[in-house]
């Protein structure tokens, strides 16, 4: 089943593009950066699973706590082009669900991808796409934020082998070694960074669903495998003031490779409510939360 799917992905429009050595978006100031960046936990940052193929996944910026970070969504998709091409553009043309999210991308004239026999993504985008005045720091993220996204629709629409590393190539309007957004060299191969995602993020539910009256599942991430997190359930009154309604921990799950997963139920009754989960403050690193609006009923 995986060598028909490869094969058809094969088929997708743009360059294929050719293996090569694994370097980090842009040039790290430091050996010290480079080796921190080669050397992240892989475990950090697993690959989606296969999905249905009504939906694709869309990484977007989003707040977090006094920073910014990579956050994921699950978005419909059209089926009009390859789930790669649909989640890119996407990410470069629509409206983040959650209000905390956003992205720096431009819609492109042109949009192409394709994947290699050897786990490579190929990228080939239109220079209009990059028409944001972003510094160093932001404009590596958002080339992350494509990375992000490229790997998971290939993972996650069952295109290339999840149990390898994928490498991500960004052409721009067919070449190698463009500035993105004035910033960051493009070309080379490239490779998730663990750094850029969010520390913690709730998966589920998304923004502003619906949900049936009872018990509620909630599910997210955590960079830290085995963290101990916090959660609160605020309930929101007709006049919009938010009122606490029942608080918890759960804790980060420590298997390897399932990247810090967790999960929890409650039962809830009809209202709106907004949940916030935090991961506390720990061997001198800042704390984060993250928030989801929701309804129930």
């Amino acid at each position: 089943m995986f060598v028909a799917a490869l094969a058809a992905a094969l088929l997708l429009n743009g360059c294929i593009a050719d293996g090569g050595s694994v370097e980090p978006a842009g040039a790290p100031e430091t050996l010290q950066q480079q080796q921190q960046m080669h050397n992240a936990p892989s475990s950090n940052t697993p690959l989606e699973t296969t999905q249905a193929s009504s939906k694709v996944p869309v990484y977007w910026i989003g707040r977090n706590g006094n920073g910014v970070a990579l956050h994921r969504e699950f978005r419909d998709n059209p089926g009009t082009e390859n789930p790669i091409t649909t989640a890119l553009r996407t990410m470069m043309t629509a409206k983040p669900l959650d209000h905390d999210f956003f992205t720096p991308w431009q819609e492109p004239s042109d949009l192409a991808t394709s994947i290699s026999g050897k786990n490579v993504v190929t990228v080939d985008v239109s220079r209009d796409a990059f028409n944001s005045n972003l510094d160093a720091g932001m404009a590596q993220l958002a080339v992350q934020q494509l990375v992000y996204t490229a790997t998971a629709a290939a993972a996650s629409s069952g295109l290339i082998d999840s149990g390898q590393q994928i490498q991500v190539v960004i052409l721009v309007d067919g070449h190698k070694d463009f500035m993105a957004f004035g910033q960051v060299k493009l070309g080379a191969p490239m490779v998730r960074d663990a750094s850029k995602v969010a520390p913690v993020w709730i998966i589920d539910p998304q923004e502003d669903l619906t949900l049936a009256s009872g018990p509620v599942k909630f599910n997210g991430r955590a960079t830290v495998e085995g963290a101990k997190l916090k959660w609160q359930l605020f309930r929101e009154a007709v006049n919009g003031e938010k009122a606490l309604y029942l608080d918890g921990a759960t804790t980060a799950s420590a298997v390897p490779g399932q990247g810090g997963t967790f999960t929890f139920t409650v039962s809830l009754g009809t209202g709106r409510y907004e949940l916030r989960v935090s991961l506390p403050a720990q061997a001198g690193e800042p704390g984060s939360t993250d928030t989801r609006s929701f309804n129930v009923g």
